[in-house]
């Protein structure tokens, strides 16, 4: 190549100059749809923020300062939610296709090393063996250049690119060298134009979160009337406006219209559900799985499909020795096996000779003595094969239909060899001949020519090497009633190999069922491509020779069977898959591009991380369950007793100080324990129907239960303080009631939880500092038997609610 290399100069300093001055650089930088100030926007402007930020401005301008507690859950709930979409922000500005720090161009005729950011249109880049190419371009010429572009298209076989030929950037060169001119950089290369799209912002689609907004919505659109209608009435029961502002009163009309804002705000729900997330991104940290997106560790525990990229994913990216035998399938001799660790300790670094490597010490006998080489011939992609010189014979090691192709018709067992190497293959296997001749190899040209007189000396087996823990995690998934499916760019018959290799089988005990993808359709754009694409791919289990963007396309087809995915990959080429799927899983040794993309990265590359994810997810669901109860069914209660309150004008039986402890005791503290809990649970679907029927019917108990207490204690003449303590510590048990049921079974901490919050509601009223803040008073011994005959009630009627349930939740229920 060194003829070429004079040949072309390359560009000038002029030109150079020039292309810098229209942008024609490799320079690339795109941020996500979403700036760091929109995200703290979007989480600070939002419709309950503004409620309850501008009740915390009314408790602090009237000078309730104790009553305003609820502040610090505002502040907290915020920057909760600011701080996890920041870091995903930030781990999508980290995408980065290309990883080649520094590029080789040949400008003013001289070769010099340049920042891959500065190569620019038209250069001329001399490329190396382990470099990954800068920019999209056309080879000028070569020397044995072989191309790894699995990153890009899933294709695990070399490519081997001729002058003319075409090479993209973000591909490897794994043999070889050449010079290319660049024809596409920066945002026209091919792999940023492919990833460019995955790096738009997105956020995990989350059952939870989904029912959670959903809920928050529906409330928001009652909290605002509720609470004027609640502050009129108050205006009224102090005898008006006129009356209520020349007394004063209005400043105690104000702090009850607030006090039923507060109550009605589930003004944790969102924040606990963060900490639960955040608590298992942690707990999944340590065990070496980075959780880009929290949402991410429910969707595993939802998905019923499971879609894998065969190279770098079940497959560790590089082949292993399986066996040496010869041509009519026995042992191959020691003289074969030496000749093999001596071309395999010839200095090439090609899968193969890696592979002979590693495997031969296992399958090879013990030599007394090494072989003394005599001549050696490197291997070449060009020639297909490479030789080596032991005690006067050479042995050629390369491709079949080469080194095979070369022995005579009647040379002893070639037929027999032939065969057996379309069998191999048929099983996707690759095969490598080894033969052996007495003449030493020739001259063709400037390059070695093989010798004559060849003779089938053996057959080596490769395969690809399956990840180690890939057979028992598909195993797992599969007993969880997941189906698995390859999805691959590689050849479907290699693609089938692996699968079976790696234990993934049909449920009917059946052969698997391969596709070819080229017999599909490639988008899915037209509705009805996308339906023969869904028939198509309903019941197979191995697809081969997909493309990047049939990936994208198959993923779509299964979603819109209904099907929630979930995608691994570790190549550009499945960015835009990871990047649709209902959630992207990549490998630690993938592309950067895909690790960006992904909600999961497994930093070790290993399957085995994947159940303690679904395991993490459940706990998340099941957890994020119980404290949605409580907190839904305070929002019930409370907007049940403000509007009773404001249809009655009665005076507003709590302040939103009283109303803190309530909540801190029966939902606060418990649902902070409850969300950290562990849990065995597996996924059900329609969490907010379930979370629903139980608290709104709990609620209403609740509410129902405390608006009696009230009448009964301001009909037996009791004081205020009385009043308000007794209707407080009925709202406590009616609290703690409900708390019973979402904690159950109440065995040992559970049981411990329920009898530590009440002996704390008690203690409330019991020392005189405690209760004199919260403006309570002891009861009397009146009092305390209303509190004892309703909290009966109210616990009574969470069983009841309990009981209905369980019965309408069995079948035909």
């Amino acid at each position: 190549m060194s003829t070429a290399t004079e040949a072309v100069q390359g560009l000038t300093s002029e030109e150079v100059a020039a292309r810098i001055r229209d942008g024609l650089t490799n320079a690339y930088e795109e941020t996500t749809s979403r700036s760091a100030l929109d995200i703290l926007r979007a989480n600070v402007l939002t419709i309950f923020n503004a409620i309850l930020g501008a009740a915390l401005v009314l408790i602090l301008l009237i000078g309730h300062w104790a009553d305003a507690l609820f502040g610090f859950v505002l502040i907290l709930n915020t920057s909760t939610g600011t701080i996890a979409e920041i870091r995903a922000k930030r781990a999508l500005d980290r995408l980065a296709v290309l990883e080649a720090p520094r590029a080789h161009a040949i400008r003013d005729g001289a070769e010099s090393e340049i920042d891959v950011a500065d190569v620019v249109l038209d250069d001329v880049l001399r490329l190396r063996s382990g470099e990954q190419i800068p920019a999209d371009g056309t080879i000028l010429a070569t020397d044995g250049l072989e191309v790894d572009e699995s990153i890009l298209t899933g294709e695990s076989d070399p490519v081997r690119p001729q002058e003319g030929g075409r090479v993209l950037s973000g591909t490897t060169v794994t043999a070889g060298a050449a010079l290319m001119r660049t024809t596409a950089v920066g945002a026209q290369a091919y792999a940023h134009r492919l990833a460019r799209e995955a790096r738009q912002f997105s956020t995990v689609r989350s059952e939870l979160q989904d029912g959670t907004n959903r809920v928050l919505t529906w409330i928001s659109w009652v909290i605002v009337p509720v609470a004027l209608l609640l502050i009129w009435s108050q205006m009224r029961q102090a005898g008006g406006l006129s009356a209520a502002i020349e007394s004063g009163a209005w400043r105690t009309a104000m702090v009850a219209g607030i006090a039923g804002v507060v109550g009605m705000v589930p003004q944790g729900l969102v924040l606990l559900t963060s900490v639960n997330f955040a608590t298992a991104s942690l707990k999944l940290a340590r065990q070496k799985v980075l959780v880009q997106e929290l949402p991410a560790v429910e969707v595993l525990a939802r998905v019923d499909t499971l879609c894998l990229d065969k190279t770098g994913t079940i497959t560790t990216g590089r082949i292993a020795l399986r066996d040496v035998t010869t041509p009519d399938g026995g042992p191959a001799d020691p003289l074969a096996l030496a000749a093999l660790d001596a071309l395999a300790a010839g200095g090439d670094a090609n899968a193969t000779a890696l592979a002979l490597r590693e495997g031969l010490p296992g399958i090879e006998p013990a030599r007394v003595t090494a072989p003394v080489i005599e001549g050696l011939v490197p291997f070449s992609s060009r020639r297909k094969w490479s030789a080596v010189v032991i005690d006067g014979i050479t042995w050629i090691m390369g491709a079949p239909e080469i080194v095979l192709g070369a022995c005579p018709d009647d040379a002893p067992h070639r037929s027999l060899a032939l065969e057996q190497v379309r069998e191999a293959a048929a099983t996707g296997a690759r095969v490598v001949a080894l033969a052996r001749s007495e003449q030493p190899c020739g001259q063709s040209g400037a390059d070695h020519a093989l010798p004559g007189g060849l003779r089938p000396a053996a057959l080596v087996m490769l395969t690809e090497q399956v990840r180690p823990d890939a057979p028992e995690t598909l195993s797992y998934f599969r007993a969880q009633g997941v189906d698995v499916k390859v999805i691959s760019g590689d050849n479907p018959v290699t693609v089938a190999a692996v699968a079976r290799a790696a234990g993934i089988t049909r449920s009917d005990g059946q052969e698997l069922t391969v596709l070819d993808a080229r017999e599909l359709p490639t988008t899915a754009d037209d509705p009805a491509d996308l339906e023969r694409l869904a028939d198509a791919i309903a019941e197979a289990q191995v697809l081969g020779r997909v493309v990047p963007e049939q990936k994208k396309a198959l993923v779509a087809a299964l979603q819109a069977r209904g099907r929630t995915v979930a995608m691994t990959g570790d190549g550009v080429n499945d960015a835009l898959a990871l990047k649709h799927a209902d959630l992207g899983i990549a490998m630690g040794n993938g592309a950067p591009a895909t690790k960006a993309v992904a909600r999961l990265v497994l930093l070790t590359g290993k399957f085995s991380a994947l159940p303690g994810i679904v395991a993490e997810g459940r706990r998340v669901m099941a957890n994020t369950e119980r404290i949605a109860s409580l907190f839904l069914s305070k929002t019930v209660y409370a907007s049940l007793i403000a509007i009773a309150v404001a249809i009655t004008a009665i005076p507003y039986p709590f302040l939103p100080r009283q109303l803190t402890i309530v909540s801190s005791l029966t939902i606060g503290v418990p649902a902070f324990v409850l969300a950290l809990a562990p849990t065995d649970q597996r996924y059900r679907a329609g969490f907010l129907k379930r979370v629903l029927t139980l608290a709104v019917p709990a609620g209403i108990v609740a509410g129902v239960g405390t608006l009696a207490a009230r009448t009964w204690l301001w009909g037996a003449a009791l004081p205020l303080e009385q009043i308000t303590s007794g209707t407080t510590l009925v709202l406590v048990a009616a609290g703690l009631a409900l708390l019973t049921l979402t904690a159950r079974p109440l065995l040992g901490w559970r049981l411990g939880l329920v009898v530590l919050m009440g002996a704390l509601a008690v203690l409330g009223v019991v020392v005189p500092p405690v209760r004199r803040f919260f403006l309570l008073a002891w009861p009397t011994s009146t009092t305390w038997l209303i509190i004892a005959a309703m909290a009966a009630v109210v616990v009574a009627g969470m069983e009841a609610v309990h009981v209905a349930r369980r019965r309408c939740a069995r079948p035909g229920g």
